[in-house]
């Protein structure tokens, strides 16, 4: 009888984590432009039929993407984070015009550095996702560009 609960207990935790879903895999690059500036890059691959949205959405619309970059003493950042064009439409959960990106985008953000030793640049990415039909609960991303 105990094994046969503990075969239950465990098939119901693997059945739940099995309906975890992750759309959304981030990475990060950075490139350098110069001696001392750089652009940080967070790459979101995107699952089949999910959208992500854009840092710019209407009111009462979904989440918008959003970073947060944790400041350090090495660098400043120049300027707002950017995004690719992506896509405009009449999105069918949320009825109303709005940019979002699907299978692959980046997201861009320049800094100019204030040492010419190599450091990390630790960020938050907060996101929500949706396909046709549903959307996940917003979500936040640990991300670290190591800048050399």
């Amino acid at each position: 009888m105990k094994n046969f609960i503990l075969t239950i207990a465990f098939l119901t935790v693997s059945f739940v984590q099995a309906q975890i879903l992750e759309p959304v895999k981030w990475t990060t690059s950075v490139k350098k432009v110069s001696d001392s500036e750089f652009i940080l890059i967070a790459t979101a691959e995107i699952d089949d039929n999910w959208h992500l949205y854009s840092q710019s959405v209407p009111e009462d619309g979904p989440l918008p993407t959003t970073f947060t970059f944790e400041g350090n003493a090495n660098y400043l950042k120049k300027g707002n984070t950017l995004e690719e064009k992506g896509h405009t439409i009449k999105d069918p959960v949320f009825e109303m015009e709005i940019k979002y990106f699907e299978i692959k985008t980046t997201f861009k953000q320049h800094i100019k550095l204030k040492t010419k030793n190599a450091f990390k640049v630790k960020a938050v990415v907060e996101f929500m996702v949706c396909d046709d039909s549903r959307c996940l609960p917003p979500n936040e991303v640990d991300l670290v560009f190591n800048v050399q």
